[in-house]
């Protein structure tokens, strides 16, 4: 199994939780020179093949020449491999559930012992702070390294009316707290509703989220992403020929 394909699942799986759409992206350090990565051209991530992944330096330039088109926004990705050596995958993601704690006053907090991670702080990154009057995209250096500056050590930082971005030593583990961030979102708003408040829901306390974090690497569920993606991938190529 090469980090290639594992990328091309990871975009999939993603996808199919909803989690990103025909927008969002997922990419992984590589193995073999860690100031590269590796990252999809610009197409929808439920379409993503293998001969999509392109490799892009820490500049988020590509390595070959007459590589095809990029992510506009790769560069949420390089700037935060630069400033976190123990980050190995990025997840930038549009999820539906997670906007609306971007927007307003609303905390994000650890409801669900699956999202523990959220206990060590996800900062909110709101773009007028590096630039006024963008499209709200990452499209440049600067707002890549602003965003990477306000996500500093945590796991992940809330993109205001945009996103997020989720980062994981593995790349299972980044998919994993990036679908589990949606599902924490949509657990805490509907318990928000339930109790009438934010401030009458019981959070998790920090000595369950250390316990948590401390093993919390979604193998199990990467291994039964994995092997559902590989046949529907081979089913693919089986097609194709």
């Amino acid at each position: 199994m090469s980090i290639i394909e594992d990328l091309v699942i990871a975009s999939r799986v993603c996808a199919e939780y909803g989690v990103i759409d025909a927008y969002g992206h997922v990419t992984v350090r590589s193995e073999a020179n860690p100031n590269h990565y590796f990252m999809s051209r610009d197409v929808a991530p439920e379409l993503i093949q293998e001969e999509d992944i392109l490799e892009f330096d820490l500049d988020s330039n590509p390595v070959h020449p007459n590589s095809p088109k990029g992510y506009n926004e790769r560069y949420i990705h390089g700037e935060i491999y630069k400033a976190r050596p123990d980050v190995n995958s990025i997840v930038h993601n549009h999820s539906h559930a997670v906007v609306p704690f971007s927007c307003t006053t609303c905390e994000l907090k650890p409801i669900f012992h699956m999202s523990s991670f959220i206990g060590l702080g996800i900062p909110n990154w709101d773009i007028r702070d590096a630039q006024k009057g963008t499209d709200m995209l990452v499209r440049n250096s600067m707002l890549g390294k602003s965003l990477a500056d306000k996500l500093g050590k945590h796991p992940a930082a809330l993109m205001r009316g945009h996103g997020s971005v989720v980062t994981g030593n593995k790349i299972q583990t980044a998919v994993g707290r990036t679908i589990y961030l949606d599902y924490n979102a949509k657990m805490q708003f509907q318990a928000m509703m339930m109790a009438g408040s934010s401030e009458s829901v019981v959070y998790m306390d920090d000595d369950e989220v250390a316990a948590n974090v401390s093993w919390q690497e979604y193998y199990r569920s990467w291994d039964l992403w994995k092997k559902k993606w590989l046949k529907k991938l081979a089913i693919e190529k089986n097609e194709k020929a």
